[in-house]
């Protein structure tokens, strides 16, 4: 191999490695993933996040989500349920069967969550 193709190689590689890294970044995991709180039936959408991300109910469970970032809209879209944009207030939804309900905040980019429903409920 030529010397010309070797110094060619080792930039190459740079380019290769940090757009590698740049690219696990962007697909970091989302504050939805993380382990989901039990006993908590309201969320908040407050600060271009809705706290917690993550709950865990039993089937037959309303959640509530709060609407209480000032004058910034939010709404809550998932399979299933969706929430008009509104700044203030609440929207309820009721889960009846076990799964994973995943949604988000159209309005703001990274603004998802998640519900967790397990077990038989009460039922």
């Amino acid at each position: 191999m030529s010397p010309r193709p070797r110094r060619l190689l080792i930039p190459l590689l740079l380019v290769l490695t940090f757009t590698s890294a740049a690219c696990q970044a962007r697909s970091a995991a989302s504050p939805a993933d993380t382990a989901p709180v039990r006993g908590v039936t309201t969320v908040e959408a407050k600060d271009l996040k809705f706290l917690p991300p993550a709950i865990e109910v039993p089937p037959g469970t309303e959640v509530t989500w709060r609407f209480v970032d000032g004058s910034v809209p939010h709404n809550v879209k998932g399979d299933g349920f969706a929430s008009d944009n509104q700044a203030r207030g609440t929207f309820s939804h009721r889960f009846e069967q076990a799964g994973e309900y995943r949604y988000t905040c159209d309005l703001h980019a990274g603004m998802d969550g998640r519900v967790v429903v397990t077990g038989q409920g009460s039922g």
